[in-house]
Parts: structure tokens; C-alpha cells; sequence
């Protein structure tokens, strides 16, 4: 069940990332990453505190970026243009 939780909260990261990512297109890219980097030690964090193991963090945390990563890509696909 922390598995689960870990996970779901860090979809919620992954799509805060993503949202803000979106709202600061013009962004130049070294701020993207250091933005990347913050949210990825925020999903670590939070997913510690929940698992209290750094090597299921690290395999869950990829897991979710990974699932989220994917789920990006198939609904920009699906994009409709009007």
C-alpha cells in the first residue's frame, strides 16, 4: 500500500512538472533543468518518507517518471488539431 501511495503522489508531481513546465515555454532550457532536477528531488523526498527505503524509492520514482513519461507521450499523439 506505501508502494501505491508513493506512486500516486508522484504522478501528482510529474503533472505539477508538466503544467509548469507548459506554462513557461519560453523558458530558457537551463532553467527547465534546474526546474526538473527540483522536482525530481521533491518526488524522492516524499517518496522516502513514505517507503524509509532509498533503493525502492529510486526504483519507484523512476517507475512513476517513466509511467508518466509514457502516458505523456500517447496523449500528445492523440492530440487533435482544429
Amino acid at each position: 500500500m506505501k508502494e501505491y501511495l508513493t506512486i500516486v503522489l508522484q504522478f501528482i508531481i510529474w503533472s505539477a512538472y508538466t503544467l509548469i513546465e507548459w506554462l513557461s515555454a519560453y523558458d530558457r532550457i537551463e532553467y527547465k533543468i534546474i526546474m526538473f532536477v527540483i522536482f525530481f528531488y521533491l518526488a524522492f523526498v516524499i517518496g522516502k518518507s513514505i517507503v524509509k527505503s532509498t533503493k525502492k524509492t529510486m526504483i519507484l520514482t523512476a517507475l512513476s517518471l517513466g509511467g508518466h513519461f509514457v502516458l505523456f507521450i500517447m496523449l500528445n499523439s492523440l492530440q487533435i488539431n482544429f
